[in-house]
């Protein structure tokens, strides 16, 4: 039987998550693309490009997953610069690893690590990004100054995620789509309860305004934010 859904509160949420990321990893991308119609890849891109990075920079991508939006950085900072992805799943990081990176790109290195205790002295990085990873903090707050931390003064913070719109007819779909087609999905992978997470973790996590303050009150400046896909999608950055 598979296991329930980790609720965000639980004493052993973070241990949960990590479970069912190890779980799902053999078919994360498969999923992601089948999800999204492919325009993860799209977004991704997107977030890159707010970080605002360039040859010889230094590129934390927290809780990178299977390392396409570290290696979409890499691309950005060249060979001059380096990239690390961070995660906590082992399985997801042995598929990173497989993952060549282009001509003229940054070797990335991966690594395992907790997101609420990073093993990275301050100030180590020029931008932190991190894509459809934050809502699956066990202590957002502690996060965000973890990711203030590790940047340098100056350094951009660029947060990817799913968000939930407020207005008709999208916030129809989007409750069609995750609350009944997602978690059939993940019976199709599987792994019902891992699909049967995401839309409670996207409910359970702030708004973009919401998000946007506690931004602010993690100490970054310049925090702003940009909705896409109907609503359903938000990229938000700020400055260390």
């Amino acid at each position: 039987m598979a296991d329930s859904p980790p609720r965000r509160g639980d004493a052993e949420f973070a241990g949960q998550v990590n479970s069912m990321f190890d779980r799902i990893s053999g078919v994360y991308d498969r999923m992601n693309r089948v999800m999204t119609a492919g325009l993860d890849r799209a977004w991704r891109r997107r977030a890159a490009d707010r970080a605002e990075v360039g040859p010889g920079d230094r590129v934390l991508d927290l809780c990178c997953g299977t390392g396409d939006l570290a290696i979409e950085a890499a691309g950005r900072v060249g060979r001059s610069g380096e990239v690390v992805g961070a995660d906590f799943s082992e399985p997801m990081l042995e598929i990173a690893r497989r993952k060549e990176p282009g001509e003229g790109e940054a070797t990335v290195s991966f690594v395992n690590a907790d997101a609420l205790d990073l093993p990275f002295e301050d100030h180590s990085f020029d931008a932190l990004t991190i894509g459809f990873g934050a809502r699956n903090l066990a202590d957002l707050d502690r996060g965000l100054a973890e990711m203030r931390r590790v940047l340098r003064p100056g350094g951009r913070l660029v947060i990817l995620e799913i968000t939930q719109p407020r207005r008709q007819p999208l916030k129809g779909f989007f409750a069609l789509w995750f609350d009944r087609l997602v978690p059939l999905f993940g019976r199709v992978a599987g792994d019902s309860a891992a699909y049967s997470y995401l839309p409670d973790s996207v409910r359970s996590f702030p708004d973009a305004d919401a998000l946007a303050d506690r931004l602010v009150s993690a100490g970054f400046d310049r925090v702003r934010w940009t909705v896409m896909a109907g609503g359903i999608i938000a990229i938000h950055s700020g400055v260390a």
